[in-house]
């Protein structure tokens, strides 16, 4: 038995590590054996089911100066937007109407929200029927977090983007690596299902840091793991830095599966955009596919990085390609809301 076989099964086994153990997962030159490990677990735990979650991004203006994100609030050239209450209703009822069970609401820190506008937003959109509404809005107050979750939200996205606090600190000079966290607790605390992920191929960041990323989602505890790539936006500080590679993120996506069986871990957009397609990380661990679901005139403008020009389409139109993709994948499509509330009761979850 070589020593990646090894520490694959110590870890499934255990689902504990070591930052050494995976610092020899990340560095393998051949990962097959890993991405095959983390497959297995993803078909047998979640009944060789993908979970599609609509995505309503619904404001581009963000107060937040970060420095490596196209919405970042000195950004001038970025034609900015907002959708009404009533459009981001009416854009969920159509999500609903094709099949989606689970909706993301996704905005830059934008305070022309205020905790009673989306708690009001989250009502309306529970009242479509048996859906699951997932809140990524930053940085608020315990008070708004406890609001909303009241009013119906489920579950919360909140990335911390890299566990190097130095790092963190330096490209979020609006924020501090100790408040993000301090967030992610308390939306635990709170009781939403609560998500974080990473960046992978920051500029600075290390191997060792990409390992204390892992970990950390497992202390966090966290139900949901969005691990994507760096990618250069030409209107940032960032912008000559080189992309994150694909290969990477998907190893990082596939130990995560290993160390935290019951995680759900989207396949994200940006490992897609920067993937040559010699691996696919729904075959090394992801469950979720997650897609916008706003009309394409506001998709293009909310550029956290470059976006890829595509045609207009349907809302029902692209769900009925999604559900052939994943047939073509040999998987099925998970028509329901996809929470997991029953893993934090679960030994082996890992997070």
């Amino acid at each position: 038995m070589n020593s990646t076989t090894a520490i694959i099964e110590r870890i499934i086994r255990t689902s504990t590590a070591s930052e050494e153990e995976l610092l020899a997962l990340l560095v393998d030159e051949r990962p097959e054996e890993l991405f095959a490990a983390a497959d297995k677990i993803k078909r047998e735990r979640f009944d060789n089911k993908v979970i599609l979650r609509g995505i309503i991004e619904f404001s581009n203006h963000c107060r937040c100066s970060c420095a490596y994100c196209g919405l970042h609030c000195g950004n001038r050239s970025l034609q900015r937007y907002r959708f009404t209450p009533d459009d981001i209703v009416r854009y969920a009822g159509e999500a609903y109407a094709a099949g989606y069970r689970s909706m993301v609401l996704q905005s830059g820190e934008d305070l022309h929200y205020d905790t009673d506008k989306l708690s009001d937003i989250i009502r309306r959109i529970k009242q479509l029927g048996e859906v699951s509404v997932t809140l990524s809005v930053g940085e608020r107050s315990y008070e708004a977090y406890k609001q909303w979750h009241r009013d119906g939200a489920d579950r919360y996205l909140l990335k911390h983007e890299t566990s190097d606090e130095a790092l963190y600190n330096s490209l979020h000079p609006h924020s501090s690596f100790r408040r993000r966290l301090e967030c992610l607790r308390q939306l635990a605390e709170i009781g939403y299902e609560t998500g974080s992920g990473f960046m992978v191929g920051l500029p600075g960041q290390t191997r060792e840091s990409l390992a204390r990323d892992i970990l950390l989602l497992q202390e966090l505890r966290v139900e949901m793991a969005g691990i994507g790539i760096y990618i250069a936006h030409p209107d940032t500080p960032l912008a000559d830095a080189p992309a994150g590679a694909a290969t990477d993120a998907i190893r990082c996506i596939a130990i995560s599966r290993l160390l935290m069986k019951a995680i759900h871990l989207p396949s994200t957009t940006s490992v897609e955009v920067g993937s040559s397609e010699r691996y696919s990380s729904l075959k090394a661990g992801a469950n979720v596919i997650m897609k916008k679901v706003e009309p394409y005139a506001y998709r293009k403008l909310y550029e956290i990085y470059p976006n890829a020009q595509i045609a207009d389409r349907s809302v029902k139109e692209e769900r009925m390609d999604l559900e052939a993709f994943i047939a073509s994948e040999g998987l099925t499509t998970d028509r329901t809301t996809g929470l997991s509330r029953q893993m934090r009761e679960s030994p082996d979850q890992g997070s």
